[in-house]
């Protein structure tokens, strides 16, 4: 009781102070603490605080443009350490942990630009985390979205109370960029990719605020490795998950490890369900390169001022966990790369799924009624905030792989015809590759032909996405010099299968980079085929037997005129046979 006590005094006095405005003439403090966390400042801020705290701290503090939006403003980056290791060279060579935060992916969600720069002046002040910047390089990206944080207005986020302004979702493009992390089509998606590339972060924090119903718990904290990626990492993804919100709830929070949604939205009773993000998002991409990710969600119906302060204090407590356990989970991380490079011929989880296994929690939330809406026609939810509630609701939280693969011997082959593009995809997120050098007239190999096609029915996020279905066979086919040969022996194999195989759930086949492949081009006049159908009959009793035992037991071939001539065209010499053919291949073969 004396413990709690002291927690909410100490919750209560930390909310004050971050609602009470900073002196007008406050050193690097932003327009958002000056204003008592009411407003939070456009990004010329952003580019004023980045210089000045530069100048400020010239030896702990770089800043430094990784890129440029399409409406032509700098992305912006801040390499803040004690170690000396300014550059990702120079923390290559000295071996210092890095970790990225990264906020404004959703520019109206904001939270992490105004908290991670007062965390940041006050870990360099030594008021916080004393000691952390010693240990590692925190490389901070104050806004992501950069341009969508400049669509300013009040009514951007009307399930969100405060700050008074804020930016908008999506880019200048209309990209939602945490659903690009492997298809990287978004400008501002390749600059921190390649960002990325260059410093190799132990870590990517990923700062939003979420959604969703009016409840108490004020943050849910969500790591991987922890239900996929690499098993002897997801104790360590584990550990920090837990020591996160440990350090939060000694400061009066409520933080919760799955995403706080109900599983049937505007629905109390439905409780919640936990998942393995697929890689369009930070927290399925980071894995697969075998490091850690973590997505901090604010929620949205908290003000203003207690959102950043709970941010503000995770980003303290991730500079304190990785000062302590940076180097041991930089050699994990090390580990887990020589792994992956004797990942051919392995199995590999290419897709997960939350089981129906249900568990019944206690949730804190607010009395509420499910009425009838004149409005909609349906049932909607009235909260009464006055008035806490216990919710006993279900959670699901058991993730298991669902798609295991084996991976090839030796890695894929891109033929010359796609080269070029998927190239410049695999560069982007710095995954190995070499061009094969003679053409082979007879390669032994491994094609995936689509037994069944799924286009989707409307554009997302600019692609009509594909799900197929089919296995991998082994062949002979030529292969043409200038051809790429991706090898499965790097750290990155996981990244590479989860590109490449046409099953997976956001490979490049899934957002429909190959859709061409899928669509047959070229066809046979009716009564063409009708003759070709009678000659077959005519001469193959076998052909002729098949076709009336699909007729006899398959009811929509047999109403379906065009199912029954395709029947006889697929047989005819005239066939395209790279119709539904994967235009990539594997091999055992190493080039």
């Amino acid at each position: 009781m004396i413990r709690s006590a002291i927690l909410l005094a100490f919750a209560a006095t930390s909310t004050l102070a971050f609602a009470a405005p900073a002196p007008t003439t406050a050193p690097l403090s932003t327009i958002s603490e000056r204003s008592g966390f009411q407003s939070t400042g456009r990004y010329d801020e952003v580019i004023a605080l980045c210089a000045q705290f530069q100048k400020a701290y010239p030896k702990q503090v770089r800043c430094f443009e990784f890129g440029r939006t399409p409406e032509g403003r700098p992305m912006l980056a801040l390499a803040v350490t004690r170690t000396g290791a300014l550059s990702a060279e120079q923390a290559k060579k000295k071996g210092v942990p890095v970790m990225l935060i990264q906020g404004g992916i959703h520019a109206g969600e904001i939270d992490g630009k105004d908290a991670g720069f007062l965390a940041l002046r006050e870990a360099l002040e030594g008021k916080v985390a004393q000691g952390a910047l010693d240990r590692q390089v925190l490389l901070f990206v104050p806004v992501f979205n950069v341009d969508g944080h400049e669509r300013f207005g009040k009514n951007n986020r009307p399930n969100q109370r405060g700050p008074v302004e804020m930016g908008w979702r999506v880019t200048a493009q209309n990209y939602n960029l945490n659903r690009d992390y492997v298809k990287a089509d978004a400008p501002e998606m390749q600059a921190m990719l390649a960002l990325v590339n260059a410093w190799d972060p132990l870590a990517y924090v990923d700062l939003h605020v979420t959604d969703g119903a009016k409840f108490q718990p004020d943050v849910s904290i969500q790591v991987e490795p922890v239900h996929g990626g690499d098993e002897a990492l997801k104790v360590a993804g584990a550990a920090l998950q837990n020591n996160v919100m440990a350090d939060l709830k000694a400061q009066g929070s409520d933080p919760k490890p799955y995403y706080i949604s109900f599983a049937k939205e505007d629905d109390p009773a439905s409780g919640f369900v936990d998942s393995m993000s697929t890689p369009r998002f930070s927290t399925g991409y980071f894995p697969m390169r075998n490091r850690f990710a973590m997505l901090v969600e604010t929620h949205s119906w908290k003000d203003y001022p207690t959102r950043v302060r709970i941010t503000h204090n995770t980003i303290v407590s991730l500079l304190s966990q990785v000062a302590q356990h940076g180097q041991e989970w930089q050699k994990l991380t090390r580990e887990a790369d020589a792994r992956a490079v004797a990942m051919g011929g392995g199995e590999f989880p290419l897709s997960y799924r939350t089981t129906f296994n249900t568990k019944t929690i206690q949730f804190t939330g607010y009395e509420y009624t499910r009425e009838h809406s004149v409005v909609s026609g349906g049932l909607w939810t009235r909260y009464d905030e006055s008035k806490p509630q216990m919710w006993t609701v279900p959670l699901r939280d058991e993730v298991v792989p669902d798609l295991w693969i084996k991976a090839p011997q030796g890695g894929y082959i891109v033929p010359l015809a796609q080269a070029a593009w998927v190239g410049a995809k695999l560069k982007q997120h710095g995954i190995e590759f070499k061009v094969i050098k003679e053409d082979q007239m007879a390669a032994e190999v491994e094609t995936f032909r689509a037994t069944k096609t799924k286009f989707g029915a409307q554009s997302f996020e600019g692609h009509q996405t594909l799900a197929v279905e089919g296995d991998w066979n082994r062949e002979r086919r030529a292969l043409t010099k200038g051809s790429l040969f991706v090898p499965i022996a790097q750290p990155k194999a996981r990244l590479v299968m989860t590109m490449l195989e046409p099953r997976g759930a956001d490979g490049l086949l899934a957002w429909g980079e190959f859709n061409n492949a899928f669509e047959r081009k070229e066809y046979m006049e009716d009564y063409v085929a009708e003759e070709v159908a009678r000659d077959q009959l005519e001469a193959d009793p076998a052909l002729r037997a098949e076709f009336q035992k699909k007729l006899d037991t398959e009811p929509d071939f047999e109403k379906s005129p065009q199912k029954r001539l395709e029947f006889f065209a697929r047989r005819h010499a005239s066939w395209d046979e790279r119709y539904n053919l994967y235009p990539v291949l594997r091999t055992a073969q190493k080039y």
